[in-house]
């Protein structure tokens, strides 16, 4: 069986990753038997989840997860889609991958608030007397990260005008469909679904959800990904 190794849910998430929330939906997409593990992030080979395990085969980020899935077990994400569908498709993925995913992290690790609702947990595991140094190393390395990127180098008021223009273009792609490209979802609400369902997690301050919160459609979008590959889980969960 296909395992997929992921941090485990969080934050009232599937998972605190869009990333690994994505690779579920692209495993339930598949049809194919997976079980998830909590992984050892140690052990990933680019030290980042989600990583497929495939019959001994070590295979990290979701790009190549799908790719692997396309090639190994002959899986069509985008199946009855023209070339136009599919390059828009993939271009609201890396859209979201390359820029949303930036203001995502900005706002759960920059703003102190959210860092200790959220990823200051993720340090339970460290000795108490090295945590604060750890967390300190981390967070200085997240901070780079986001201004080599950009995003970081912008004001609050800066980074919520671009999400803003991010998620308008998203509701016009979107319109009236229920899913990306029509009435069936394709490999890009994969990507789509992770971002919107994790941009509406309530756990955290954030502006982007405000944004978000404002087009309807994409709300209710987030809502059909939820219940359709998510609501096992959430029936699973103790209340």
């Amino acid at each position: 069986m296909l395992e997929l190794h992921v941090f485990g849910p969080g934050f009232g998430l599937p998972d605190p990753s869009p990333f690994c929330v994505k690779a579920m939906i692209l495993m339930e997409m598949s049809g194919l038997p997976y079980r998830r593990i909590r992984g050892n992030l140690r052990k990933a080979p680019k030290g980042k989840f989600p990583v497929l395990v495939d019959d001994g085969e070590i295979i990290p980020d979701t790009s190549f997860i799908r790719l692997h899935l396309e090639r190994k077990h002959v899986i069509d994400f985008d199946k009855g889609l023209s070339a136009e569908q599919r390059g828009l498709a993939w271009a609201v993925e890396k859209m979201l991958e390359d820029h949303l995913y930036w203001q995502i992290v900005q706002e759960r690790w920059a703003n102190p608030a959210n860092f200790d609702k959220g990823p200051r947990h993720f340090f339970n595991a460290v000795p108490a007397p090295l945590r604060p140094l750890v967390i300190a190393m981390v967070k200085r390395e997240v901070r780079r990260n986001l201004h080599g990127h950009g995003i970081g180098r912008h004001s609050d008021e800066e980074r919520l005008i671009l999400a803003r223009q991010a998620l308008d273009s998203l509701s016009g792609l979107l319109g009236s469909k229920p899913y990306l490209t029509g009435p069936a979802p394709c490999g890009g609400d994969a990507t789509l679904g992770a971002f919107m369902i994790s941009g509406l997690c309530e756990t955290f301050d954030s502006p982007l959800r405000g944004a978000l919160a404002e087009h309807a459609n994409l709300v209710a979008y987030a809502g059909r990904m939820r219940d359709r590959y998510f609501k096992a889980d959430a029936e699973a969960a103790p209340v």
